[in-house]
Formats: C-alpha cells, sequence, structure tokens
C-alpha cells in the first residue's frame, strides 16, 4: 500500500474506533503505532512509544497542564463560585433577566480562574439552576445559560485548551492566553445582550429577581477579593514578564490554596480531592497528548499534512474560503469528540495549512478554541450539555438545547467579527 492509502486506512480505522467508544487517546495511539509499525517497522514503533511517553510527561512546559487543573480544583472547592454568583447577583438580579446576567458574568469571573469550560458548567450547575428556578426562570433557560456561560472557560486565561494548542503549535503561551481576554469580554457581552433581547421579546419569559439594598450589594462584592486577587496575580505575573507559564500555573495553584486555607474553605478532605481531581484529569489530558504525538508521527512519515496543506491550498476559494471549511470541519467534529481531543488530533494537521494561507497563529487559537468550544453546547452532543444533564436530574437533553440555540447564534456572529477584526485578539499580544 502506498502511504496515502496507509494514511487513509488510518482515518477510517480511527473513526471506527471512536464510535467503538475506544478512548481518544488510546484509539490514536493504537492507529498511529501500528500505522508507523507497517511504514517503517515494529522495533523502531515500539521505541517511539518509549521515547514519546517519557517526554510528554518529563518535559517542562507540558507541567502548564497539571498546575493549572490543580488551581481550578482547588479554586471549585474553596466556594468561590458561590462569591461570585452572590455579588453579580445583587447588582444585576433585581433586572429582567438579572439572574441570567449574574450566571453568565459570575462564570467568566470563574472561568478566569479555573480555566476549564465542563468544570465551570458543572459548578453552576449546583450555585445558580437552584436560584433561577425559585424564581420561576423556564428550565430550557436556565439550563442554557449555564451551558453557554461554561463555554466562556476556554476564552479566559488559564485556558487548557489555548496551553494545549502552544504546545503543539510552539506558540508563546503567554501571548495566547493575553489574547484570549478581550474575545472573552466579547462574548460575556454577546451573551448579556442576548439575555437582554430575550427579555425584552418575552418579558413573560423571564421574570425580575429581588432589589438588594446597598449594605448587601457591598458586603457581597467584598467577597468576591479572593477570585480577583488570585486574577490578577497570576495574569499580572505573565503579562509583567515575571512568569513563565508553566510558572504562573505552579504560582496560581499554590495561590488557590493558600488563599482556600487561610480562609478556612479546604478541609483535608477538600485537598486531598482536589488534588486526586487535578491528577485524574491531568492524566486523561497527558494520555490523548501522548496518543495524538503517536499519531502525529504515523501522519508525518505518510506526508499528511503537506497533502492536505497542497489540497486545500489548490481548491482556488481563497484564503478565507479555506478558513471557512476549516471551521465547518470543527462544528461538525464537535458532534462527535471533545474540544481537547479536536484540539490534539487536527492541529498538527491543519497548522501548515494556517502558516501557508499567512494567517497569524495566535489569532487562529482564539478562533480555533473559540470554534471547538462552540461544540461543546450544539447538538447533538455537547460536552456541557451532559455534564448539566447529570447534575440536573429533572431536564432532558431537548430542553437543554432548546435553552441554548440563542446563545448558538451568538456564537456564530461573534466568530464572524473576530474573522472581520482579527484585531480584537491580537491588540493586547502585541503590548505585551
Amino acid at each position: 500500500m502506498s502511504p496515502d492509502a496507509v494514511a487513509s486506512a488510518g482515518f477510517v480505522v480511527l473513526v471506527a474506533l471512536m464510535l467503538l467508544r475506544v478512548p481518544v487517546g488510546m484509539a490514536m495511539g493504537l492507529v498511529g503505532v501500528s500505522g508507523f509499525a507497517y511504514l517503517v517497522g515494529g522495533a523502531p514503533a515500539l521505541k517511539l512509544v518509549g521515547q514519546t511517553s517519557m517526554r510528554t510527561v518529563t518535559d517542562y512546559t507540558f507541567g502548564v497542564i497539571p498546575m493549572f487543573l490543580l488551581m481550578g480544583a482547588f479554586v471549585t472547592a474553596s466556594g468561590m463560585s458561590r462569591e461570585l454568583f452572590r455579588a453579580a447577583n445583587t447588582l444585576v438580579g433585581h433586572r429582567r433577566g438579572g439572574l441570567g446576567i449574574a450566571t453568565i458574568v459570575a462564570c467568566a469571573g470563574f472561568a478566569a480562574i479555573s480555566g476549564s469550560s465542563v468544570a465551570t458548567a458543572a459548578t453552576f450547575s449546583t450555585v445558580a439552576y437552584p436560584e433561577m428556578r425559585r424564581y420561576k426562570y423556564p428550565q430550557s433557560f436556565a439550563t442554557g445559560v449555564i451551558a453557554a456561560g461554561g463555554t466562556l472557560g476556554a476564552m479566559f486565561p488559564p485556558s487548557t485548551v489555548l496551553a494545549v494548542y502552544g504546545i503543539i503549535t510552539e506558540q508563546d503561551i503567554g501571548k495566547l492566553f493575553i489574547a484570549g481576554i478581550l474575545p472573552g469580554v466579547l462574548a460575556v457581552s454577546m451573551y448579556i445582550a442576548t439575555v437582554s433581547i430575550i427579555g425584552w421579546l418575552r418579558p413573560d419569559f423571564l421574570p425580575a429577581g429581588q432589589r438588594t439594598g446597598a449594605a448587601e450589594r457591598l458586603a457581597a462584592l467584598r467577597d468576591i477579593w479572593a477570585p480577583l486577587a488570585l486574577f490578577v496575580f497570576v495574569i499580572g505575573g505573565l503579562y509583567g514578564g515575571l512568569f513563565t507559564p508553566t510558572e504562573a500555573g505552579g504560582m496560581g495553584a499554590g495561590g488557590a490554596f493558600l488563599i482556600g486555607a487561610l480562609r478556612g474553605r479546604l478541609s483535608r478532605a477538600d485537598i486531598r480531592a482536589s488534588l486526586l481531581q487535578a491528577t485524574r484529569t491531568a492524566a486523561a489530558v497527558f494520555t490523548v497528548l501522548i496518543g495524538a504525538l503517536l499519531f502525529g508521527y504515523f501522519l508525518t512519515i505518510t506526508q499528511t499534512p503537506q497533502n492536505v496543506t497542497a489540497f486545500l491550498t489548490g481548491l482556488g476559494i481563497g484564503r478565507y474560503g479555506v478558513l471557512a471549511l476549516i471551521m465547518l470541519m470543527y462544528l461538525v467534529l464537535g458532534c462527535l469528540m471533545d474540544a481537547m481531543a479536536m484540539i490534539i488530533l487536527t492541529v498538527p494537521i491543519i497548522f501548515p495549512v494556517i502558516k501557508t494561507l499567512g494567517f497569524d497563529p495566535i489569532w487562529f487559537g482564539v478562533i480555533i478554541v473559540m470554534t471547538v468550544e462552540l461544540g461543546l453546547i450544539h447538538p447533538p452532543v455537547g460536552m456541557n450539555v451532559f455534564v448539566i444533564k447529570s447534575v440536573v436530574k429533572d431536564v432532558n437533553f431537548a430542553t437543554i438545547f432548546k435553552g441554548v440555540l440563542p446563545f448558538i447564534v451568538t456564537d456564530l456572529v461573534r466568530l464572524v467579527i473576530l474573522i472581520a477584526f482579527p484585531i480584537i485578539a491580537l491588540y493586547l499580544p502585541t503590548r505585551m
């Protein structure tokens, strides 16, 4: 068989394994090693497994992943999410749809110190959903706004998905983190506008909450000093050049632990649970990463990236036409796999195309992460939807997807805006 035929067979087998519910990392590793062995030989393939695994888990750069995961675990365990929601609710909860706006704002704040979309969705399913239902918000809206708010986890630093993109493409992770801030602010603003428009079009659909007094607002705002201080410490250190991204992860995890412990929010059981959670999640991420690297070596010797680049650039549809095809591919893949798997599997193939077309790699990182995060909420899979369903037992999938549809439209509009105006993502990195 020719290398092209072997590569095609490899993709077919990979899709078949994923449909059989084989874990993505295992499937990519199995196909990659098997294909490499077929083309090069069994002994080099087995040596590649050992070398790749050892190099990945001992690489200093990859240390950014478990450190930020541990930071997010400590933040979740110390209850900062409830403080953020309470503060946002005291400010805007009295407006029509105010609890939805408060959920979006609190999700953004929590995402900025946890970096995890799934953790954000799971946390606010327990924090914000009961409050919205208490004020008679429809189930579809309550779950939809939480699912959409959860996607903000990948935009605001520290974003694990952006970090992995930076590692794969050898881009500056600090610049990628900073590049996500303004698009993240744009996302929050557009989500708030979406909630406001729904409340305006259907005034009886989203009730208004109770207005709080000045003393209660001031007390709630004082409570958010911890997440605000942690965010400023980590991102300020990155932006100011005091920390590398890996060091920022370690400082952030240490800072989250100290804040939680000094406030009496982290018991021994909480610390143990946080360490176990971060370890399990990091192990899952590294499994996918190692599998993708093995699959990437297989694709390299079959020259698949070069062939894909030649094919797409030869279509004659222009650079933005090729970009539109890539975006469409990611939207389709969002129906089949999670964001991390999509990034790790496809970026080594797509990135040479982006460089050939002359797009900025930092800007493309923001665009691609935003696109794969859209896969977390659009049907028929939607990872955030499954997470919310696992927490909120009395709601069905159709209800959640109904509530999330307006936010999907908002996300598509936001993608168009960021493609039309790259300066939104590139302004802050150019000032570093």
